[in-house]
């Protein structure tokens, strides 16, 4: 968990916790059997879910499907995202995350997505009050659908609930295999498991079907879709996917 690498205790944290985290030993080689270290994640998260309640009730307010994107780097969230504009009945926004640079939010908006870019420096995942901060940048007026592109890594955003709806993780075919296996955490949070650069099945030694088993015995009820970037029809399935789930709310 984050603990493990210090990335709970992220900006807006250490001027509240400094002193107790220092005592639980986060800034220290934590150990998560310290009941003082437990009691300082949980005190962060509980801020953090508490502002993620918040997010949920902006996005509600203003009638938008709020969906986290997370995954490996590298699994195709920026490029899905750059591919779906052009097919999609909806209009969306995107809250881009990385530990550095502005490029992927460059990407979306040079395909005329609106998008704004986090830094998170040091910090592995994206938090709620990180996302809060960022809407401020995100008009609201003329959008369906708000992305969270969470900062890429299959550990450390499962845990941390950045107010919205919906989850999508996406999982590439060159990753290999085992990252479902690997990474419960994460696939068990998902709403839709995205298979991505399909195209590559050929060159790679990848039984997708078992893959899909995988994930639906930690998740039975998780929709599972096959994504190539190349295959305007699989993109379909996607948007699709987030109409139905926009016609839900």
């Amino acid at each position: 968990m984050c603990a493990d690498c210090g990335c709970s205790i992220t900006e807006h944290h250490h001027h509240h916790h400094d002193d107790e985290d220092k005592m639980a030993g986060v800034h220290a080689n934590p150990q998560l059997n310290d009941k003082k270290t437990v009691d300082v994640i949980k005190k962060i998260l509980d801020k953090n879910d508490h502002e993620a309640g918040h997010n949920r009730e902006h996005f509600e307010k203003n009638n938008i499907l709020a969906i986290n994107l997370m995954s490996s780097p590298g699994a195709g969230k920026t490029t899905l995202l750059e591919n779906l504009v052009s097919i999609a009945d909806f209009k969306f926004a995107v809250v881009e995350g990385d530990l550095e640079t502005s490029k992927d939010a460059q990407r979306l908006e040079e395909k005329g997505i609106q998008a704004h870019q986090i830094q998170t420096g040091s910090a592995c995942h994206l938090d709620a009050f990180m996302v809060h901060k960022a809407l401020h940048h995100i008009n609201m007026d003329n959008i369906d659908v708000c992305f969270v592109e969470n900062v890429g890594n299959l550990v450390c955003p499962a845990s941390y609930d950045v107010g919205t709806h919906l989850n999508i993780v996406l999982v590439s075919i060159p990753e290999g295999e085992d990252k479902i296996a690997k990474y419960p955490v994460m696939f068990r949070s998902a709403d839709l498991i995205l298979f991505t650069k399909t195209d590559l099945l050929p060159y790679f030694n990848y039984d997708i079907e078992r893959e899909k088993e995988t994930a639906r015995k930690l998740k039975p009820n998780v929709d599972i879709l096959e994504v190539n970037i190349n295959d305007i029809e699989s993109l379909k399935t996607v948007v699709n996917w987030i109409e139905f789930k926009r016609g839900l709310r």
